[in-house]
């Protein structure tokens, strides 16, 4: 009998300490400061974002529907800071991925949209698994789309075109990425150094000049990119590393992570940021593809084919 009160008290004790480990003492310990960088939920005469916040939670719309940007989330906007939540009691950050992240949604969609969307989800998203929730009071909705159009509204992304988080200073991955970087960019040997990168690896496709019109761009239903347009001078060299390191999903585009260590693909970014003019220089016939030239090779043998090795 005494074994068993031993037993029973040690799983009781054990018990306590997990929980006060993973629940209690993270309540007391972590206590981040507000980031200024999630959202306002300002109060409009319309509508009332922070009761539309309360109709979210009502309808469960957290079941499916998640808002926390995480690094792997690409395509979702900026990421989410420790401090973005910190008023949020209870927090609404989800669940399950059913339904697209909603991190950044607000300001996405124009207000009638997102009615529209509550009320009849596959009037505007055919083949949603969206219920409806036209049962909704019409002060319920303008709330819930007021709410809505809150998320993220204090989360604003820097430039138009960016690179993904693990390859920016904004994150642990970025930084030694940046930290192991030894090539000057701006630097014209640089970009010397790059130019024969590319005319050994890119030209067959990109064209000498880089217009996308190399001998092999013909052949390719998805044409190579024009890389003089004048689009490519907001590109950053994390933009340009992140495109040679991974490719382009959908294109012939190789990942050249795989091929080029990473000081060849920092001096093939230095080339490729020389290429841009001020005006659109396009490709329109097939006359300005280039061409190969017609090598003759010396003959090696008289025989049709080469025989095995050893006969």
């Amino acid at each position: 009998m005494y074994g068993y009160r031993l037993g029973a008290i040690g799983i009781v004790c054990t018990f306590f300490i997990i929980i006060f480990s993973t629940v209690l003492m993270p309540m007391v310990l972590f206590n981040p400061k507000p980031s200024q960088h999630g959202n306002t939920y300002e109060k409009t005469t319309l509508a009332d974002a922070p009761r539309g916040r309360q109709v979210f939670v009502r309808e469960g719309c957290f079941y499916c529907h998640t808002q926390f940007n995480r690094l792997q989330d690409r395509g979702y906007g900026p990421l989410v800071k420790a401090g973005d939540y910190v008023y949020e009691a209870p927090h609404q950050l989800g669940t399950a991925r059913t339904g697209p992240d909603l991190t950044n949604e607000g300001g996405r969609f124009p207000s009638e949209w997102q009615k529209a969307h509550l009320i009849n989800p596959r009037a505007v998203k055919p083949g949603s698994i969206m219920p409806s929730f036209a049962h909704l009071s019409n002060q319920d909705m303008n709330d819930l789309v007021a709410y809505i159009q809150s998320l993220g509204d204090n989360r604003k992304p820097s430039a138009y075109v960016e690179a993904p988080d693990e390859y920016m200073a904004t994150t642990e991955a970025g930084r030694k990425l940046i930290a192991r970087k030894t090539v000057d960019t701006n630097s014209s040997a640089a970009a010397n150094a790059g130019r024969g990168i590319y005319t050994q690896n890119c030209a067959a496709c990109h064209g000498l000049e880089a217009r996308g019109n190399g001998p092999n761009s013909i052949s390719l239903e998805k044409k190579p990119a024009n890389l003089t347009r004048p689009f490519y001078k907001q590109y950053s060299d994390e933009m340009y590393f992140y495109r040679l390191t991974e490719g382009v999903t959908g294109t012939r585009m190789p990942r050249f992570g795989e091929v080029l260590t990473e000081e060849q693909r920092w001096y093939l970014v230095a080339y490729l940021k020389t290429l841009q003019k001020d005006k659109e220089d396009t490709v329109d016939s097939l006359a300005q593809i280039d061409k190969v030239e017609d090598i003759k090779l010396p003959v090696l043998s008289h025989q049709e084919y080469e025989p095995h090795a050893g006969q």
